[in-house]
């Protein structure tokens, strides 16, 4: 069988073909990769492919309601709901900085949950 996929690790957008054995699903070969990224690429997205998950999480005393946040390394694809469910659960206290750390290690992964955004405190004076 016989699986087209564009890689996306650089600019150029290579059509790389996979194919498998049938009855094992083991790669046979692989071809159309410019680069030994692509081959990797190819490989990983077929036997197991990760995703790098961005969401927002809720913040308490902060200047914004949310604050973006983003796993520091990708997690298997089937495991993204997982995830997604345990972020949800998740509130902060504000001040946040950028790179701030919401979540170490999300679901055992070694992927933790940080801030791309920094969000204040509401000053309390009027």
């Amino acid at each position: 069988m016989k699986k087209e996929l564009t890689c996306i690790i650089c600019p150029n957008g290579c059509t790389v073909t996979v194919e498998t054995d049938e009855k094992t699903n083991d790669i046979i070969s692989i071809e159309g990769y410019a680069c030994p990224k692509g081959e990797q690429y190819a490989r990983q997205e077929f036997t197991e492919p990760l995703r790098t998950v961005t969401s927002s999480v809720r913040i308490q005393g902060g200047e914004l309601p949310l604050v973006s946040v983003r796993l520091t390394k990708p997690v298997p694809q089937k495991r993204i709901f997982d995830v997604m469910d345990e972020i949800k659960k998740i509130t902060v206290q504000a001040p946040v900085a950028v790179g701030t750390v919401v979540k170490k290690s999300v679901l055992g992964f070694d992927s933790d949950l940080i801030a791309t955004k920094s969000v204040g405190k509401i000053s309390e004076e009027k």
